[in-house]
């Protein structure tokens, strides 16, 4: 019997998909607000498609902080965005 792939939703899009095709944003118990590539930091999670308008969608109509159960704060928000961009260019290059 195969494994079976669990499914998650993106805050933002709404849309369905593998887990590890999504990112996951975590609140750690402490509050902090960030971003988990491992998915293994301990907190309440929210998954958002690897693509920062989805990211940019999920704050902007506070899906992510609704998700999450806080408010995000701009300095969080700007580091998501900057790794968020760090990892499409490591997509890109891995491509080319």
């Amino acid at each position: 019997m195969p494994k079976k792939i669990p499914i998650r939703q993106c805050a933002a899009c709404r849309e369905k998909k593998e887990k590890f095709a999504l990112a996951r944003v975590v609140r750690t118990p402490s509050g902090e607000v960030l971003y988990d590539a491992k998915g293994k930091v301990s907190g309440r999670g929210a998954y958002i498609c690897k693509d920062i308008k989805c990211l940019e969608k999920a704050v902007k109509s506070r899906a992510l902080s609704r998700a999450l159960e806080c408010d995000i704060p701009d300095e969080a928000f700007a580091e998501l965005r900057r790794q968020f961009e760090e990892q499409e260019k490591e997509a890109d290059d891995g491509q080319n």
